[in-house]
């Protein structure tokens, strides 16, 4: 593959329609979600979807999330829709929720990774939601970036990454969430959190009553259940440190490392970037939604060369907050506790 196809939806009128043409065609298409940027194809297609590990060099053992339009498409994937199920559809979504239940082996086996169960969802970005109703397919979608890397929150992030890599690109601006979709596993009678996300646990336990997270998100040994449970994920191209404390805490170390001739980056929330001396100081927001919606774009933007390493301060892990300090345990290398 040498030449990928972009349009900009704002200016392009054909854009739904060839990508659409294009996934059904087995190709491999990056669209905009309401999460991240997500790398499509015919979720139904053994040979399609290995178009999508093929371009991201991601492992096979790892199950992808199958998007679709309606709940009547979703339900058409399954063995049954619990009310379990039901309840989260109908509160959450079109929105950042994947439910996994038991796969009726419509799509296929390299979407599942050979397990009995699928993760599906239905986004609620316009452009992600046109594209998989002109499709009318379910549509097989990781992160569109090179496995183990920072998810794509613009159309630059995937252009940089998969360019000659893929097929197409719908550049639908920038995402709204910022981090991947919640993974629940609706397939007992009690719903489990297996990935933390943009719907958050308390917003479930509002819904569900008794919500549990999964053990395994502590310990990634296992064959993975859902999407980003097993590999290293979200690293910056720099070795990135964790540092939980004050704000002095952070001040003291970035000063130990300078002491050492490395340049330093720092990313903390607006409050305690403004208060810091570092080499490179990116504020990540002035709340838990901004610092997720802003978190991917933070980690690109240190280059080799810029800093020798990222210093983060840590968050609570309240509401969005426990997706937030998810991806930052896989991308960071250590952890500084005081």
């Amino acid at each position: 593959m040498s030449q990928t196809k972009r349009w900009n939806v704002t200016m392009s009128s054909n854009a739904i329609t060839e990508a659409a043409g294009l996934l059904k065609d087995g190709k491999t298409v990056a669209f905009p979600t309401e999460t991240v940027y997500g790398l499509g194809a015919d979720a139904t297609s053994e040979k399609a979807v290995s178009g999508i590990f093929r371009a991201k060099g991601r492992p096979e053992d790892n199950p992808l999330i199958a998007h679709v339009a309606t709940k009547e498409q979703l339900r058409g994937l399954v063995t049954e829709l619990t009310p379990l199920a039901e309840t989260l559809i109908d509160a959450f979504t079109p929105g950042p929720l994947t439910i996994i239940l038991p796969t009726n082996g419509t799509c296929a086996k390299n979407v599942t990774a050979g397990l009995s169960t699928i993760g599906v969802r239905i986004p609620s970005h316009p452009v992600a939601h046109e594209l998989l109703k002109t499709c009318n397919i379910p549509i097989a979608a990781p992160s569109a970036n090179i496995s183990g890397k920072p998810s794509p929150t613009t159309a630059e992030h995937v252009w940089a990454d998969l360019q000659g890599k893929i097929d197409g690109l719908v550049d639908g601006g920038p995402t709204g969430v910022g981090v991947e979709s919640t993974v629940v596993d609706c397939s007992q009678d009690i719903p489990v959190i297996l990935r933390p996300g943009g719907i958050t646990k308390e917003q479930i336990e509002q819904v569900s009553g008794t919500v549990m997270v999964d053990p395994a998100l502590a310990d990634s040994s296992d064959k993975p259940k859902a999407p980003g449970m097993k590999y290293t994920h979200y690293a910056p191209e720099v070795p990135m440190w964790l540092v939980a404390g004050s704000a002095d805490k952070l001040q003291e170390v970035i000063h130990k490392e300078q002491k050492q001739n490395k340049r330093v980056g720092v990313m903390a929330s607006n409050e305690t970037a403004a208060k810091m001396n570092a080499d490179h100081i990116i504020p990540l927001g002035s709340d838990l939604v901004e610092i997720a919606a802003n978190l991917y774009d933070a980690l690109r933007e240190f280059k080799n060369g810029d800093v020798d390493v990222i210093l983060c301060e840590t968050f609570p892990t309240t509401n969005i907050g426990h997706a937030i300090m998810n991806r930052l345990e896989k991308a960071a290398t250590s952890y500084i506790r005081e």
